[in-house]
């Protein structure tokens, strides 16, 4: 996971965030408008310093999870989460899901007892590769399966870790179908939910997964999980020492979702020399939304992105720079009436050579 630098506008809001009051951050039914959502993090590591782009430290937990707890935020389990967007039935405004990424040992010694002592649940989205070579720093099935026990939800996370739109069909299938059958093997059924590999999808990719019959999949594009969003690609908020801030994880959970639709490409692979790259990044934003004028939209680098209003609430933005491997991500927000509080959408492109 690239470490993206956060713009300046979200550093702002990030600011503004940690300053509002811990009273008003308590949760309460969203405003009627507003589809279900939920604010998903994504962890890696806990306490693993030596790599800092997928760990985040644990005094950085430790301060995440105080504030979660001081404000009295919703941490509910994805599965039920994910059954709430796919069916459109109300959420608690502000409800978070926490998961973890690749079934590192840290997440047993370090995350989940911090997590279950604050009386929160947990996903695990297992790679099962690295687990079966019992690779160094990974749980093996038998921590795997004590996780499970103890409540934590097993997800599936390919088998062998690879960027999936490398893979030709029937290789996407191989390695899939080795993963479900361990996971049947190990645990006595396989997993409903599914994290990309890098946050890496295509075209081609979906049309292979939605063989599977997953409930949801989640990607790596920091924004909004809501009702109406396409369920094979939710947007998950990285965390890591960069992005662990206290500041950054407020910012995440006051964040509503940014509804948009009309999305162009369709396909977010970008092939080097055959695709058009920058992407030409076009959407429509849904109705009712206050504030257009103060929508912004930047790439992962941190750079501003210029918009050009095609139609009423139809946009089109196209980075400065061409994108370069192994992937990019653009993020749009808008601010609200709500002191603190805006909109997020992101979307993640893959780029190969």
């Amino acid at each position: 996971m690239p470490r993206f630098p956060l713009p300046a506008r979200l550093c702002a809001l990030a600011l503004a965030a940690a300053l509002i009051p811990a009273a008003a951050l308590l949760p309460r039914p969203a405003p009627a408008a507003e589809p279900p959502h939920a604010a998903i993090l994504m962890y890696h590591r806990f306490g693993e310093d030596r790599i800092p782009s997928t760990n985040i430290r644990l005094e950085q937990f430790d301060a995440q999870l105080a504030a979660l707890k001081q404000a009295q935020i919703p941490v509910r389990p994805l599965p039920g989460i994910a059954a709430a967007l796919k069916a459109g039935t109300p959420l608690p405004d502000r409800t978070v899901a926490l998961t973890a990424d690749d079934a590192y040992l840290s997440v047993l010694t370090e995350g989940w007892p911090r997590i279950r002592k604050a009386g929160y649940s947990l996903t695990l989205f297992v790679a099962t590769g690295p687990v079966d070579q019992k690779l160094r720093g990974y749980l093996t099935w038998d921590q795997i399966r004590q996780l499970r026990d103890e409540g934590v939800t097993i997800g599936a996370h390919s088998n062998d870790h690879p960027s999936l739109p490398a893979l030709t069909p029937d290789a996407m299938k191989a390695d899939l179908d080795t993963s479900m059958r361990r996971f049947r093997e190990e645990l006595g059924e396989a997993p409903t939910l599914f994290a990309w590999p890098f946050g890496e999808w295509d075209a081609r990719s979906m049309a292979v997964l939605q063989g599977y019959g997953f409930e949801a999949a989640f990607g790596q594009h920091s924004g909004v999980a809501y009702a109406g969003h396409d369920m094979l690609w939710l947007p998950r908020f990285p965390m890591n020492e960069a992005f662990g801030s206290v500041e950054r994880t407020l910012m995440a959970v006051n964040a509503l979702p940014l509804p948009l639709s009309g999305i162009e490409p369709a396909d977010v692979l970008i092939k080097l020399g055959q695709t058009t790259n920058p992407p030409v990044y076009r959407f429509t934003v849904g109705e009712g939304l206050e504030r257009m004028k103060e929508l912004l939209c930047y790439t992962g680098q941190g750079e501003r992105i210029a918009l050009k209003e095609l139609a009423p609430r139809r946009y089109e933005a196209v980075p400065g720079k061409a994108f370069a491997p192994p992937r990019d991500r653009i993020s749009c927000t808008l601010p609200t009436a709500q002191a603190g509080r805006f909109r997020w959408s992101g979307i993640q492109f893959t780029v190969q050579p």
